[in-house]
């Protein structure tokens, strides 16, 4: 057996996976944050194309690619799967362990994925531009790659702290032509509230959210863009699971554990959810959602109604929550710091298909750090959560000869200034105290 997969182009897939209708239980309706009733999709028509609305509600189990995302596509797609044979020697262990390089997108992660066909369907739809947030940057440089191919114009809100922490990120956006702005900012009246009572503050996601959201329906031409979360991100991110099964009947193997980092969901979930038909059907494979200690969604969380952003403009949606105006830590994994879990991931750790596990950012660089010398690849910060969760399961029995299978959801080498603070000393873990969980855990909306 080689030690890289590959497929040719026309093996790629042509369609992705909807995973909603196998879900056992379902999912429950995003809810009017006004009327605490189903969201109609005439509402959420102001910020997103039909063409995403009709995916986002879809209950096909298969909905086909477009031709021109597909071309897109194959500027770095099929992804390549990959033996980690060094880092199994190093481990002493005989699992095997695979992971699909999602690295090699022209942004060097996962996002793109998403990114094109967002860009693509709000372009048919006659829409000029798009307001967006990023955590880490990931997301931004990938908006602002797609929409400038698609000939869009974007705003990226880009959390405090990553914008100060990661400069390259803006570098790649600024490239690709998009306008970024620190969030808080004093562009949108919800930033500037925020800024009048914190003004040093490092922002979040969920700030972030809210100030695209402002953006996107007081600026005539403009839709939002959600990198993660939504049914319709996690369905175009299929396409990393549905290569990943052909490439592992290539290589002759099935994988007995599949692990991803959790920030959102949609990249664990990309992987992920093209197996869990297998699941139901009997085949005993473990789900492993890996998300920091410094903000552990799943493993601290509540599955309850909340807003996806501070400011309580999103739908209400039913996910696991640390109550949407948590202000997580500055860690440098910042694509991780999310109050709350994909209503798909969600309902499925609801099920007890997919495990949740917490991971402290200590052991997460380490992880990261003897990948790199193994592999040859410096994973970014979020991606070492996934290296560490590989490597917990290959190290429980290491006389077990089972088949991993992780997301290597994005290379580190814009991100380095986190690596330089780690070899530096300056950084530390994050214990989260409960009574803080429990606090913000207070304010969620009362939804009966």
């Amino acid at each position: 057996m080689t030690k890289k997969i590959l497929l040719r182009d026309d093996e790629m897939p042509t369609s992705w996976y909807n995973v909603c209708p196998d879900i056992p239980g379902g999912l429950q309706p995003p809810l009017d944050p006004e009327t605490m009733q189903p969201m109609a999709p005439e509402k959420l028509a102001a910020i997103f194309p039909m063409g995403l609305l009709e995916q986002e509600m879809s209950p096909d189990r298969e909905i086909p690619i477009p031709e021109e995302v597909m071309e897109i596509y194959k500027i770095w797609r099929p992804a390549p799967l990959v033996r980690a044979r060094k880092l199994e020697e190093a481990l002493g262990t005989k699992a095997r362990i695979f992971f699909k390089n999602e690295g090699v997108s022209p942004v060097g992660s996962h996002k793109p994925n998403s990114a094109v066909p967002q860009a693509f369907f709000n372009r048919r739809e006659g829409i000029q531009r798009i307001a967006t947030e990023t955590g880490a940057g990931q997301w931004g440089s990938a908006l602002s790659m797609a929409t400038s191919m698609f000939g869009l114009k974007c705003k990226v809100y880009m959390v405090r702290v990553s914008f100060d922490q990661k400069p390259y990120r803006k570098s790649i956006m600024q490239t690709f032509g998009a306008e970024i702005v620190a969030s808080p900012s004093p562009y949108t009246n919800y930033g500037r509230s925020v800024l009048e009572r914190d003004p040093d503050s490092n922002g979040s996601l969920g700030i972030a959210i809210s100030e695209a959201l402002e953006d996107a329906v007081t600026t005539e031409h403009t839709n939002y863009a959600l990198g993660s979360v939504l049914n319709h991100v996690i369905l175009h991110q299929t396409i990393i699971g549905l290569e990943a099964k052909k490439q592992m009947e290539l290589a002759g193997e099935y994988p007995d554990v599949i692990v991803g980092c959790c920030g959102g969901g949609s990249n664990f979930a990309g992987l992920a959810v093209p197996f869990v038909p297998d699941y139901l059907d009997g085949k005993k494979i473990r789900f492993v959602g890996v998300e920091p200690a410094s903000c552990p969604t799943m493993t601290e969380g509540k599955l309850a109604y909340d807003s996806g952003d501070t400011g309580g403009m999103t739908p209400l949606l039913h996910m696991h929550t640390l109550g949407h105006d948590f202000m997580p830590p500055g860690i440098h994994a910042g694509g991780l710091r999310y109050h709350g879990m994909a209503p798909i991931v969600s309902a499925l750790v609801r099920e007890n298909i997919v495990t949740p596990l917490n991971v402290h950012q200590m052991e997460c660089f380490e992880a990261g750090i003897l990948f790199a010398k193994t592999e040859g690849i410096i994973p970014a910060p979020e991606t070492c959560h996934a290296v560490r969760g590989a490597i917990i399961e290959a190290t429980r029995d290491l006389n077990e000869p089972k088949t991993i299978l992780f997301n290597l959801s994005g290379h580190g080498l814009i991100d380095m200034a986190a690596y330089d603070s780690y070899f530096a000393g300056e950084l530390h873990n994050y214990s989260l105290p409960r009574e803080e969980i429990a606090e913000s855990l207070k304010n969620l909306p009362k939804t009966s």
